[in-house]
């Protein structure tokens, strides 16, 4: 499992992962984390489409979090 950067969005941090699969190809998921300590909620989102590359599915991760949060064109900062 390859961890990218983690992104912050308002209350969320966003972090894609990706992991190397059968046949050279990468699979990918995010996760959404919001709130801390006891409150805090991890979700993690497993994605179906496959990647050549560790970058790309990175990115599209990284895309599917903001989407899932509703906020697809966000600025964003890094963790």
């Amino acid at each position: 499992m390859k961890n990218h950067n983690p992104i912050t969005v308002g209350k969320y941090l966003i972090s894609p992962l990706t992991k190397g699969v059968d046949g050279g190809w990468i699979a990918c998921s995010v996760s959404i984390r919001s709130g801390s300590g006891s409150a805090t909620t991890d979700r993690v989102v497993r994605l179906t489409r496959l990647f050549r590359d560790h970058l790309a599915a990175g990115q599209y991760a990284l895309s599917e979090g903001l989407r899932w949060i509703g906020e697809p064109h966000q600025a964003v900062s890094h963790a």
